[in-house]
């Protein structure tokens, strides 16, 4: 369900201006029976944006080299996390790392997302629910999450992506430094300060 109030905001990285994109508003919580719901709300003109189109749901490769949503999750005083990207085409990726950029040798498979994308007049809504086993294993600790967008433009001058987080914590952007992991979800627990 489509959260009827938001709480929490990305922030385009300084170094990739985002003229056509008013606000992405972003919601986490985690459930009582540990899967963890997001959702995203982007405002703009969406006539100038490129957001793919529905299509054949599925596992893809490359979703964030076009206009996605990202969640980064992990645990505190562990280095591994995982990766979960979602396009509001249907498709998705989910990756595990061991460390910083670090892709994990034995990596677990993932189970498919629920995802739901709704384009309207001046706004797109995303939502995507992560089941509990693709999730870090200790379902007892708080979580430490990233949540992210990269937005492509149709007919920008700087450069047509634009990357927006929590937290930008450096230079470049950078989904995976894990001072962006900005929210802490503890089990069973809102977002909701």
């Amino acid at each position: 369900m489509f959260p009827s109030e938001f709480r929490l905001k990305l922030h385009p990285h300084p170094a990739t201006p985002a003229p056509l994109v008013r606000s992405i508003d972003v919601h986490a919580e985690r459930r009582a029976d540990g899967r963890l719901e997001l959702a995203w709300c982007l405002r703009g003109d969406m006539a100038r944006l490129l957001i793919p189109e529905p299509g054949m749901p599925g596992c893809a490769d490359g979703l964030w080299e076009h206009t996605c949503f990202e969640a980064f999750v992990g645990v505190r005083g562990d280095a591994a996390y995982r990766e979960f990207n979602f396009s509001p085409s249907g498709q998705w990726a989910s990756y595990a790392f061991s460390g910083y950029r670090q892709r994990a040798e034995a990596a677990s498979r993932f189970s498919a997302p629920q995802i739901t994308a709704r384009l309207f007049a001046g706004r797109l809504e995303i939502e995507a629910t992560i089941a509990p086993a693709d999730l870090p294993r200790n379902r007892s600790a708080t979580l430490q999450i990233g949540l992210a967008a990269v937005v492509e433009a149709a007919d920008t001058i700087d450069g047509c992506h634009s990357y927006w987080a929590l937290r930008h914590p450096s230079a470049l952007p950078d989904f995976h430094h894990r001072d962006g992991f900005a929210l802490e979800l503890p089990p069973s627990q809102s977002s909701a300060p």
